[in-house]
């Protein structure tokens, strides 16, 4: 991590911090486990597959006001920007191993807001069994900036890809699908619930959410396309279909919804375009169905068939009477 100009951060106090203080004190513990990482002491890390695997990267910026909000909590903003990754692994079949982290920090940004941010990290860590290898740290004139680079792992050609869905297929979506959007639109006053307990679920799924870390891999050679709804429900649905060139129809009202998301009285299109679900969407063979059913069970994950691959092309959705319907959002446009 490098480049942090050295009076760019203060504390409540007004005391100055610098770069490889900050380095030093908060983010080299979260590295502590890592051999290659060298206690984030060099200019970059080292990290060799094990034999037999191949090695999976992503990596997703998150921008202040655009991705989270200013009033988001420092820790539930570092669990986002690495959820976020490890749903990219997730829907690739891997397994996460590590990752790097850019931070580009606002000059107003505070020493307790970074140690809150850290700490954040150190629990998904905890959680999903990865650690820190390296980044990068900045002094940005503009709005917060986070990008993580996640590595995961996964047997030799074993990495699940958007183009594998087959003709025949059925297509199905882990978890709920709307929670986040609901989310958002609570924290920015445009939806109140009488229910505390679903307000708090609904924010919950926009703040922090739950990627597929256990079950995506066991997915490996039963899932043939897969990708991480990221977008939307419907958008990447499309981007399924159009990168395996076929063409998917989905069932609409086989789409999952959460209790609080059906208390919402929302709309249910809207739902499935909303985005910052962090599910995976696959396809596999009908033969497969009472696997997949157990591969849930086991990991605790609910899974369901919403839909079926065609030959042709594009992406068709339709109501709970089979008839088709008229798309003109499907999802997030960046």
């Amino acid at each position: 991590m490098t480049s942090l100009p050295k009076d760019s951060l203060t504390k409540k106090t007004g005391d100055r911090a610098g770069e490889f203080s900050i380095i030093r004190k908060i983010f080299a513990p979260l590295a502590k486990d890592a051999p290659g990482a060298f206690g984030l002491t060099d200019d970059a890390a080292s990290l060799s597959p094990r034999s037999g695997h191949d090695l999976v990267l992503t990596k997703d910026t998150l921008v202040e006001g655009v991705h989270f909000l200013s009033s988001d909590p420092a820790d539930l903003v570092a669990r986002k920007v690495l959820r976020v990754n490890l749903s990219d692994l997730a829907a690739k079949g891997a397994t996460p191993i590590g990752y790097l982290l850019s931070c580009a920090w606002p000059a107003e940004t505070t020493i307790d807001f970074i140690k809150s941010f850290a700490s954040g990290l150190a629990a998904d860590q905890s959680e999903f069994g990865l650690t820190l290898l390296g980044g990068d740290t900045v002094r940005t004139p503009g709005p917060l900036t986070l990008s993580v680079t996640a590595i995961g792992e996964v047997p030799t050609g074993q990495m699940l890809r958007r183009s594998g869905a087959q003709t025949g297929d059925d297509l199905y979506v882990t978890g709920t699908i709307g929670d986040a959007f609901l989310g958002l639109e609570i924290l920015q006053d445009r939806l109140s619930m009488d229910s505390g307990e679903m307000r708090t679920a609904l924010v919950a799924g926009y703040q922090v959410p739950s990627p597929r870390v256990s079950l995506g891999p066991a997915l490996r050679g039963i899932a043939h396309g897969s990708i991480d709804v990221s977008d939307g429900l419907l958008a990447d649905a499309r981007h399924l279909a159009e990168a395996s060139g076929v063409k998917v129809d989905l069932d609409l009202k086989a789409v999952p919804l959460s209790t609080a998301a059906r208390a919402s009285g929302a709309d249910l299109l809207r739902l499935a375009s909303g985005g910052d679900d962090y599910e995976i969407l696959f396809t596999a063979s009908a033969d497969d169905a009472e696997t997949i059913a157990e591969l849930g069970l086991k990991h605790g994950v609910a899974v369901h068939r919403i839909g079926r691959v065609q030959a042709g092309e594009g992406l068709s959705v339709f109501d709970e009477r089979g008839n088709p319907v008229d798309v003109t959002i499907y999802g997030y446009e960046h």
